[in-house]
């Protein structure tokens, strides 16, 4: 991490000549400009810069799309302000001579913009903070690599493509060794931009990985996720492969991001502990009780598209029943760790997801089960996949059907935020069903 003056200094030498500016856009990705270092310190940190309001009105391929109140035709696609926040100006070890600083959104005549993903988790985080309460969170991604290049992949529109592993490699020394030279700069680089690496494991799916970051305060955890994610893509790059952290890939396990969320008081005495059964503390079991109220109503956070709904398949160790257990893996809501390290992982989400709205809806959803001091259900035990328990949403569809439904989530996030989210999920699945897949014409382009 970098104050400012340490930048100046890096500057003035001729170490760094290039500081991104980026915002997080709805679907995670990073945003924004290289400017000329020299130009940054002297006029975009006191007097911030701009960019088209569009950022937060596209859908993946960056088209602009009907629906939206804040960016359209109609209101001529002007600009929002992009101001930096210092706390998270930082080396970016893997571009030559270059420095990161993200940005809030705020609109040109003053003001956030409501929906932007980092204002939507700080306004949850004031929510906590008008209890006392901190939240602190670590997220675990997962990806697989390909010896293709991300080129390569994509003139064989990403069909037939070589995983950095041929078969399952989960806890592998030796298979995480075959594609150690990309994970270790990965790793390396990660350092070198200011998150603490904790380790690197190999998973099920060929040539699927997981780096496993150390936790932090929730809006630290949510960026060092986004950036974290468009670092390892250029590093993978670099060394002439890819990755994808999709949700799923292929009929074979899917990425997931399983988060990993607890509370502190605002002196940092930790507040899940207590003398209840398990270790528990009643406001640890109204927050847990609120996420399994919420979790249905709050999915479309945690898997915004439409891939992101194969993951949730029985015996995949992708959850499908709304249940908590302790170390259970076959519940959405798994309790771990004891006294100060009590938490809950929320299994539900998955690589795809925007780091920003998932931590979010969890915050949303915690604080919906302490505010109503919602009691806490039964432990589900054994096997989750095979119990009665309420399931996941199974498509885009649902899921949006039922955030729209949810007076819980309109209560926590305000219409404005819920309709423009809902307008995404209607582009998504306008797109879709438009679509004709491979699958249709593997099927019927013969045989029918």
């Amino acid at each position: 991490m970098l104050s400012l003056d340490r930048l100046r200094t890096l500057v003035d030498d001729g170490t760094i000549d290039t500081v991104l500016v980026a915002i997080t856009d709805m679907q995670g990705r990073l945003q924004g400009k290289r400017c000329a270092a020299e130009y940054f310190l002297n006029e975009v940190v006191s007097h911030a810069t701009e960019g088209c309001n569009y950022l937060l009105a596209v859908d993946v391929d960056m088209n602009t799309v009907d629906g939206y109140a804040l960016s359209s035709w109609e209101r001529g696609y002007g600009d929002f302000v992009m101001r930096p926040d210092l706390e998270t100006l930082r080396l970016v070890p893997w571009q030559p001579g270059t420095a990161l600083v993200l940005a809030d959104v705020e609109w040109v005549e003053g003001g956030p913009v409501a929906p932007s993903p980092r204002q939507v988790l700080r306004r949850q985080l004031e929510r906590l903070a008008e209890r006392d309460l901190v939240a602190y969170v670590g997220t675990e991604l997962e990806f697989i690599v390909f010896e293709d290049s991300y080129e390569q992949a994509w003139d064989k529109a990403y069909r037939d493509l070589r995983p950095g592993n041929q078969y399952n490699v989960d806890y592998s020394i030796l298979g995480t060794g075959r594609v150690e030279p990309l994970l270790r700069d990965i790793r390396n680089g990660m350092t070198g931009a200011g998150m603490y690496v904790e380790s690197a494991k190999g998973e099920c799916n060929p040539g699927q990985h997981e780096i496993a970051f150390r936790y932090d305060t929730a809006l630290s955890t949510c960026d060092n996720h986004s950036i974290y994610k468009t670092g390892a893509k250029e590093i993978a790059a670099r060394h002439g492969k890819s990755l994808t952290f999709m949700a799923k890939y292929n009929e074979r396990e899917g990425n997931s991001c399983h988060i990993h969320i607890s509370l502190r008081g605002a002196d940092g005495a930790a507040v899940f502990a207590g003398d209840g059964q398990h270790g528990f503390s009643p406001l640890f079991e109204h927050f847990v009780a609120g996420q399994q109220a919420m979790l249905r109503e709050l999915t479309y956070f945690f898997a915004p598209n439409i891939n992101s709904y194969k993951r949730y398949q029985p015996g995949s160790f992708a959850p499908t029943a709304v249940a908590w257990g302790v170390d259970n893996r076959t519940c959405a809501l798994r309790v771990v760790g004891h006294g100060e390290s009590l938490r809950v992982e929320n299994r539900v989400p998955g690589g795809d997801m925007n780091p920003y709205l998932g931590v979010a809806a969890l915050i949303a959803a915690g604080l919906h089960g302490i505010e109503n001091e919602l009691p806490l259900e039964p432990e589900q035990s054994g096997n989750a996949y095979t119990s009665d328990a309420p399931t996941v949403p199974t498509t885009l569809r649902d899921a949006a059907r039922l955030l729209g439904e949810s007076e819980g989530a309109r209560a926590a996030f305000g219409d404005e935020v819920i309709d423009h989210y809902l307008n995404n999920a209607r582009v998504e699945l306008a797109a879709f069903d438009a679509a004709v897949t491979d699958w249709e014409r593997i099927r019927g382009f013969e045989r029918l």
